[in-house]
């Protein structure tokens, strides 16, 4: 079964390359991401997880939790983990489960059978503190996630869940936002004090709150 926003994140306990994870536990009231890798060994991957390591600490500016997977086992990631850093230039520095008996891609439907019915996809879940689902993207085996866009939408995330704000086309963060149409203009002004300015009725736009 597919998993939608604003479903709770499926909870889990599963085996990693740093140990037993209770995934709600080990989220805490942190942010999370949990994102698939087709298969060890594989090069695509391989430089995926250098270029997540290389951004933890952007991450972990944002209160945000780095968890991997794939279908093969904690051993054969530990043994990935030599080709990572010799050939990314980064040690691996947050958790990848073993998932060889499918649990975790099945409860959130990483394995699709019409790319692959055993390897998972390239699947992204962003998790707030409340362990509900804020973002999903999915991948191809092919192409390789951008590590930049997935930060870009955390920060309108993360942004838009303490403001009654959206963020237009190509937003990174420190630009404009744009106010809730459900804000009245009496409201906006008392809300957004650096001002806004009203393109449409239902276009406002104000400087980025929280900068």
């Amino acid at each position: 079964m597919a998993i939608r926003l604003g479903d709770i994140a499926p909870d889990f306990t599963a085996e990693t390359t740093e140990g037993t994870v209770h995934f709600h536990e080990w989220l805490g009231d942190s942010w999370g991401i949990l994102f698939s890798h087709p298969k060890d060994f594989t090069p695509v991957c391989t430089t995926e997880l250098g270029a997540f390591s290389k951004a933890k600490a952007e991450f972990d500016k944002r209160n945000t939790k780095l968890i991997g997977l794939s279908v093969d086992s904690v051993e054969s990631h530990n043994g990935w983990a030599s080709d990572i850093e010799d050939t990314q230039g980064a040690a691996l520095n947050f958790p990848l489960i073993g998932d060889g008996d499918h649990l975790v891609a099945d409860l959130y439907d990483m394995i699709h059978p019409n790319a692959n019915d055993t390897l998972t996809v390239r699947s992204v879940f962003i998790i707030g503190p409340d362990k509900k689902v804020k973002l999903t993207l999915t991948y191809p085996a092919s192409t390789g996630r951008n590590v930049d866009e997935i930060l870009r939408v955390l920060d309108s995330l993360q942004l838009t869940a303490g403001y009654q704000v959206s963020t237009p086309v190509n937003w990174t963060d420190g630009d404009d936002v744009i106010i809730a149409p459900a804000i009245s203009d009496e409201e906006a002004k008392t809300k957004f004090p650096k001002g806004f300015k009203t393109l449409r009725p239902y276009l406002r736009v104000t400087p980025q709150p929280n900068k």
